[in-house]
C-alpha cells in the first residue's frame, strides 16, 4: 500500500499540521513516510500545501506530481491540484469559499463542511482535524490509535490538553463526509 497525498489551502488553516500529524501517525504505525511542505513567504493567508506519502515500502522520492488523494481547502488549491489527482483517485474538499466545485468524473469526490462545523462548535482550531477525520473515513490509511500518538508527537507538550478535542474532531469529520461523485 502506498498513498500519495497533497493537502492544500491557505496558511493558518492547519494544512502543514494536518500533514505532519498524518506523517507521524504513519511512522508510529511502522509505515514509511515522507512529509514535504511548501508555502509562500506570507504564511497566514498565503497558500500552503504539503505532500505526504505513506507506504509499506521504501519511498524512492518525496517529490510527486500526481496524487492518489487531494485534500483541498480553498479555490486556488482546487484550481491548481484538481487535475493532479490520478484517475480513480480521491478529491476531498471543504466547500467554504469554493466558487467552482470540482468537475472531474474519473475520480471520487467528497466534501466535508469543516469550516461550518468548527464555527458551530466555536472551535476553529480543530478545523483541520475535522478534515483529517473525513479523509480517514474515506481512506483509512492510519488507525485512530496512531492518530492520537501522532498528535502527542507533533503537538508541543503544553498543548496536549487539546488532544481529546482533536480526537473528537476526527470523529466529527468521519460523520460529516458527503459523497459528491463515486466511481
Amino acid at each position: 500500500m502506498t498513498e500519495e497525498i497533497i493537502i492544500a489551502g491557505f496558511g493558518g488553516q492547519g494544512v502543514l499540521s494536518m500533514g505532519k500529524i498524518l506523517a507521524y501517525s504513519g511512522a508510529m504505525q511502522d509505515k514509511e513516510v515522507s512529509w514535504m511542505p511548501s508555502y509562500g513567504p506570507e504564511m497566514r493567508g498565503g497558500t500552503a500545501n504539503v505532500s505526504v506519502i505513506i507506504s509499506d515500502e521504501r519511498i524512492s522520492s518525496p517529490i510527486i506530481s500526481q496524487f492518489d488523494t487531494a485534500i483541498i481547502l480553498n479555490q486556488q488549491s482546487l484550481d491548481k491540484f484538481e487535475h493532479s489527482v490520478k484517475p480513480g483517485g480521491v478529491l476531498l474538499y471543504d466547500p467554504n469559499g469554493i466558487i467552482h466545485p470540482p468537475t472531474r468524473t474519473d475520480i471520487n469526490i467528497y466534501k466535508v463542511a469543516a469550516t461550518e462545523k468548527s464555527a458551530e462548535l466555536g472551535m476553529s482550531k480543530v478545523f483541520n482535524m475535522i478534515v483529517l477525520g473525513a479523509f480517514l473515513k474515506v481512506k483509512p490509511v492510519v488507525t485512530e490509535e496512531f492518530i492520537e500518538k501522532g498528535l502527542q508527537k507533533s503537538l508541543p507538550e503544553r498543548h496536549h490538553k487539546l488532544i481529546p478535542a482533536n480526537l473528537e474532531a476526527v470523529q466529527t469529520g468521519k460523520s460529516l463526509v458527503e459523497t459528491v461523485h463515486k466511481l
